[in-house]
């Protein structure tokens, strides 16, 4: 019997990457947007296609207690086209409303529906300034001020839902991505990550089933990546054409 799963976001980033890779690896899928015009690309990328807005909390609990899956996926995100510096202090407020509202009603689904497992992304450039590389176990910037305290909250928020809930829950801790869809040809800042390789520490964390939080980033000395690498396998090298799987990008 496959595995369903439900992955919240499956038009985006990661979502668009990870589709494929889901599928080619038995997953059965059901991919969240809440435009009605992406569901056809969720569909070629061999996903089924549910439109529901995640702050929708009826009518996402309604969707996953149909579908009942095994896992939920939180990769949803609220960033403009090639992350506009115009619409980026907006993007800020709304992904922090995504990760405590819109992973609160998430948790609640996948409660309702009898899930027994959620992965979900998070950063890893939230961190308190302190002594490098910065690990798993190291205190988030929750004294910053102005946009960046936004978004920690927000991390705080999510990070604390996941590995409270009475879940197997995983907290992906993504550096900054690069690669097609992301806006990023290139990689950039203090802790990049591609985003085949992003999309791939998703898969590996459904096969291992650990919990916690786990840095997902290219080799680097700001964070950390050795837990990952240890308890799940992760590469940052890794590519989607290592697999030769084919898929829809966004």
């Amino acid at each position: 019997m496959q595995t369903t799963v439900f992955l919240a976001g499956a038009a985006g980033a990661i979502g668009s990457t990870l589709v494929p890779l889901l599928v080619d690896a038995g997953y059965t899928v059901y991919g969240s947007t809440r435009r009605r015009e992406r569901a056809q690309q969720i569909a070629g990328a061999g996903a089924t296609p549910v439109i529901v807005d995640v702050f929708d909390a009826r009518a996402l609990t309604e969707a996953l207690q149909r579908i009942e899956p095994a896992c939920v996926i939180h990769q949803l995100t609220d960033l403009p086209a090639a992350l506009d510096p115009a619409k980026l202090p907006q993007a800020i407020a709304g992904n922090a409303r995504i990760r405590d509202e819109g992973t609160r009603n998430l948790i609640a689904a996948a409660r309702a529906a009898g899930t027994k497992r959620l992965v979900a992304q998070s950063i890893a450039w939230a961190y308190r300034e302190g002594a490098q590389p910065y690990d798993e176990t190291m205190p988030l910037d929750t004294e910053a001020e102005g946009n960046r305290r936004v978004t920690v909250q927000g991390v705080v928020s999510l990070e604390t839902q996941v590995l409270t809930a009475p879940l197997i829950g995983t907290v992906l801790r993504y550096g900054q991505l690069y690669g097609p869809g992301t806006g990023a040809d290139a990689a950039k800042g203090a802790s990049p990550v591609h985003v085949d390789a992003a999309a791939q520490a998703v898969l590996l964390a459904l096969r291992h089933a650990r919990p916690g939080v786990f840095n997902i980033a290219d080799d680097n000395p700001v964070v950390s990546t050795d837990k990952a690498k240890r308890e799940l396998g992760f590469s940052p090298a890794w590519r989607r054409s290592a697999l030769n799987v084919t898929g829809s990008a966004r």
